[in-house]
């Protein structure tokens, strides 16, 4: 593993880490973010899986969680959103191809060789993160727009892997919306069935989830009707899920967005980790 950049911040490391992916058959760039606590112990984990066009880079320099991540003592780690490179399948479209992972493992040419994102964050990156130094066993996972969708389905799917769990403006019902059924017939196929796996207000009234959830959505936010937020406080409401899904007045999709409730995020997931 090469590390490609080490910086203080807040009394901690921010670390940019590039290796060979077997999931996905190619380099693959993350971050963590190691608080000073983890110079005297190991550290919970946060999860942040970032959405649509973006890399490890965009929460990890916009979303400010490392203040907030210091002062409660848990790591942050910032994975990519797809595979990359020259011998990658990809779109001219932003919302497919590269930068447009969704967080599945791809059935279908051209993306099957590459586009592994499930099985890349829930086992491969999941075994290097647990591996470094200062990494604590309690992990909690959230994520914005389609890593937000990441976020829910992976910790449903992965009950006994997560702790705690949240979302900023999450794809809350993608076999629903233009943001999921073209994605998912790309990599999955044309067969539904295998697309509810994938999509959290699905996994929500045919799982749940096994504590409170916080989900933070801005009622600005310019692409609400691709979202479905109401999908998903609809199934909180019908499952009686615990938690809390707060329609943020004025706000839109932006890492301003983010960056004005990260603080809220990491305190929760602190909370529940520690």
């Amino acid at each position: 593993m090469e590390t490609l950049a080490k910086n203080r911040s807040f009394g901690g490391v921010q670390s940019v880490y590039k290796h060979r992916s077997e999931a996905c058959g190619c380099d693959m760039t993350f971050a963590v973010y190691l608080p000073p606590q983890a110079d005297l112990r190991p550290v919970p984990v946060l999860w942040f899986l970032s959405g649509l066009t973006c890399t490890h880079d965009n929460a990890m320099t916009k979303g400010g969680f490392q203040e907030h991540a210091a002062k409660h003592g848990i790591a942050v780690v910032f994975p990519d959103t797809s595979p990359r490179g020259d011998g990658v399948a990809d779109d001219d479209a932003y919302d497919l191809g590269q930068g447009a992972g969704f967080y599945v493992n791809a059935r279908r040419d051209p993306w099957k060789p590459h586009f592994r994102m499930y099985d890349y964050i829930v086992t491969e990156l999941r075994g290097i993160v647990q591996g470094m130094d200062g990494i604590g066993t309690a992990h909690g996972i959230t994520g914005h727009s389609m890593g937000g969708h990441g976020a829910l389905t992976i910790a449903m799917r992965n009950p006994d892997m997560f702790d705690s769990l949240s979302a900023f403006a999450p794809i809350a019902n993608p076999t629903r919306s233009d943001w999921g059924r073209k994605q998912f017939s790309a990599y999955l196929g044309d067969d539904e069935g295998c697309w509810a796996g994938h999509d959290s207000t699905l996994l929500l009234e045919e799982r749940g989830w096994k504590g409170d959830m916080l989900i933070d959505q801005g009622t600005s936010d310019q692409f609400l009707d691709l979202l479905k937020p109401e999908a998903l406080a609809q199934t909180m409401a019908a499952k009686r899920q615990p938690g809390a899904f707060r329609m943020q007045a004025g706000y839109d999709h932006s890492y301003f967005f983010v960056n004005s409730f990260a603080g809220d995020h990491v305190a929760w997931h602190a909370a529940r980790l520690t």
